[in-house]
């Protein structure tokens, strides 16, 4: 499990592909301490290392998993947010992040307020996720607060601290992003559905 508050960024150094897999491999301050069967957050996609040595470590990707997060589109020198798993004896910053990527979304607009951005984003609502005003959303593994939540659309804030840590002051209008939406709101969702049938 993770928070959403994302603790180093990774440049892509290599992708290899074995049949319909990818291994990525990676460089970053934090690969040192990484260790194989590990679980990492990689732009909000729960995967396993599965091989260190000195700053760079990789980690494979299957076939699902590319075709439901932007890591497929991911190029040589790219940057991604990274964070490894939460410490059971630790504060909780962020909300409920699993890894596990509920579909991708696409940034329609950025806007700088005078040292803070607002990124507005997109996504199908036909597969049943929702945004509520105030809510959590995670969004290449940063956890955010949502406003402006409409049926298929939301907004979000980005202080300097996350826009200069993270990936987002790479990302551009037009740019797939991945979303995984709150869990307890997925699981209100359900039960709820399950009483109106």
């Amino acid at each position: 499990m993770f928070t959403g508050i994302v603790e180093s960024v990774a440049t892509l150094l290599k992708v290899d592909s074995e049949g319909t897999n990818k291994t990525f491999s990676f460089q970053s301050p934090i690969a040192n301490e990484l260790k194989i069967d590990q679980s990492v957050n990689h732009n909000g996609v729960c995967l396993t290392v599965v091989a260190v040595e000195g700053d760079t470590y990789q980690v494979t990707a299957i076939e699902e998993t590319l075709i439901k997060t932007n890591l497929g589109d991911l190029a040589v020198k790219d940057k991604i947010n990274l964070e490894r798993c939460m410490p059971a004896n630790g504060r909780f910053d962020g909300h409920i992040v699993q890894g596990h990527v509920d579909q991708t979304g696409v940034c329609t607009a950025i806007e700088e307020r005078d040292g803070s951005w607002l990124f507005d984003f997109e996504y199908d609502a036909s597969t049943g996720n929702l945004t509520v005003e105030k809510g959590s959303i995670c969004i290449n593994g940063v956890s955010l607060t949502v406003f402006n939540s409409e049926t298929n659309a939301f907004r979000v804030a980005i202080i300097p601290y996350t826009y200069e840590f993270t990936n987002f002051h790479s990302l551009k209008a037009g740019d797939r992003v991945n979303l995984e939406f709150d869990i307890l709101g997925k699981y209100i969702k359900r039960i709820l559905g399950s009483y109106t049938m």
